[in-house]
């Protein structure tokens, strides 16, 4: 088992356990920095969705920075056994972490719900489509939805691309939401 730490906020250098699972690839330190320099360092009272949580990187650092609520989704049952047990030791009172399939709880969910929804899907199951397809209507206007992939994504309609980058086969963009979500 390795571990990651958290790179800013309240949490800054507390470290996450990663188990080894197959596919389990957690967002670089270098990464995340980036996100979280394009975020802004805090996201007091935002509503973040962290899809696909594997480790809980992505979540936890946006819960350090003060995220109102931040809801983490994974369906393999050691990693959600572990998540629960970071949240539990940090006390992390604004974290939830449901043992779902994250595209079925997506597809559940309220609509325009959340200031930023994180997808990180395992790369090999080529689910990006799809997540992103499940994630659009979870946010309202001006919302934005961050995604890993193997490729580069283009915004689909109604997004924009706010941001991008590349760190070895990963790429990252940041979009945002341009227009009014259906009701």
């Amino acid at each position: 088992m390795g571990e990651i730490r958290i790179i800013g906020g309240q949490w800054k250098r507390s470290k996450l356990p990663v188990p080894d699972a197959p596919g389990l690839r957690p967002t670089s330190d270098r990464v995340r920095e980036t996100l979280f320099n394009w975020l802004g360092q805090t996201l007091t009272g935002w509503r973040v969705l962290d899809a696909f949580a594997g480790s809980g990187a992505l979540g936890f650092e946006a819960a350090s920075r003060e995220a109102g609520e931040v809801v983490l989704i994974e369906r393999d049952a050691k990693l959600v056994a572990g998540l629960r047990a970071s949240v539990q030791r940090l006390k992390a009172t604004t974290m939830t972490v449901y043992a779902s399939d994250a595209l079925v709880w997506m597809k559940s969910a309220p609509r325009a719900g959340f200031d930023l929804v994180m997808l990180d899907p395992p790369f090999a199951a080529d689910l990006f489509d799809a997540a992103l397809a499940a994630a659009m209507p979870l946010v309202g206007e001006g919302g934005l939805i961050y995604v890993e992939a193997p490729r580069e994504i283009a915004a689909p309609a109604g997004f924009s691309v706010l941001r991008q980058g590349r760190a070895g086969a990963v790429h990252y963009h940041l979009l945002r939401r341009e227009d009014n979500p259906a009701p």
